[in-house]
């Protein structure tokens, strides 16, 4: 019998992360019992691509889908058919976020609730302050396209999203953020001065805390480890891939392939090296601060 218990997840894990585990939890079982996924998709009259997108956790669930290919896969036992459905309900459940949907692209939704979920998140950023370190002016100052004072609701509400995303960082449980930033993410003032003071008192303020470590590379080291921004998602439950993210214009790229990851995590290995210790960076944060 698998071994499954929907109370062993994180609480604190999102749904996004939620039908990813359940998902890998149904595909292991297909592959247990010997059946493709065409089988099983038309054993609940789907697709087969229906079925890959359910075990990728990337659509949500029907308690009644899920109850037929448990069926099929020769779970029966109650509690433990219990727990998988139980699973179904809580991957359902809009995390936080939702309200907010009308104002990110759909490529962003997946990446804030697996960063909701993450254990630990590890991010290089080369022309501003990564976004769970930004204070609300400085974000502003971004969402505004350098125009804060034309204020919108829209750029209201983009802050206040951007603000409730931090959160995370101070409940229980929270993630262990561990950010790189290029030394010209300093040289720009975005904001104006005021705005930037505040921004580099808040990042001392983080890097005090002690899940919470913060590198700058000089600009005589940087361009070399990586070419572009990136994050890099680690969670505790064993189902989970590693995941990286990078951002573009049109859209966003995730990537789960074990090759890929080892080439970003090579890349914050290097970065980790060629940038100043958080000791360094923090009294690099004050002269910056008192030079201002």
């Amino acid at each position: 019998m698998t071994s499954f218990d929907a109370s062993g997840v994180d609480q604190g894990t999102g749904p996004t992360a939620r039908r990813m585990v359940l998902g890998g939890q149904l595909r292991r079982l297909r592959e247990k019992v010997g059946l493709s996924r065409a089988e099983a998709g038309y054993h609940i009259r789907a697709s087969e691509s229906k079925i890959s997108r359910m075990e990728l956790g990337r659509v949500g669930f029907k308690e009644r889908d899920v109850a037929d290919l448990l069926t099929m896969y020769g779970v029966g036992d109650p509690e433990e058919r219990a727990s998988f459905l139980e699973m179904v309900k809580q991957s359902n459940q809009p995390g936080w976020w939702h309200r907010y949907n009308d104002l990110m692209p759909r490529w962003f939704d997946d990446f804030v609730g697996l960063e909701e979920a993450a254990a630990r998140i590890q991010t290089y950023e080369l022309q501003f302050v990564p976004g769970l370190m930004q204070v609300e002016d400085y974000a502003r100052a971004i969402i505004s396209h350098g125009l804060p004072h034309s204020m919108s609701e829209e750029v209201e509400r983009k802050v206040a999203f951007r603000m409730r995303r931090q959160k995370s960082l101070f409940r229980p449980g929270g993630p262990r953020l561990w950010a790189v930033i290029d030394e010209s993410v300093l040289m720009r003032h975005i904001g104006g001065r005021d705005v930037f003071a505040k921004q580099l008192e808040h990042l001392l303020e983080l890097t005090s805390l002690p899940h919470v470590s913060l590198q700058v590379v000089p600009i005589d080291r940087s361009g070399y480890a990586a070419e572009g921004a990136f994050t890099l998602l680690r969670f505790r439950e064993p189902e989970l891939p590693n995941i990286a993210y990078v951002e573009h214009l049109a859209g966003a790229v995730y990537m789960d392939r074990l090759e890929d990851i080892e080439v970003y995590s090579r890349a914050l290995d290097r970065l980790a090296v060629e940038a100043e210790t958080p000791d360094r960076t923090r009294q690099l944060l004050q002269k910056k601060l008192a030079e201002l």
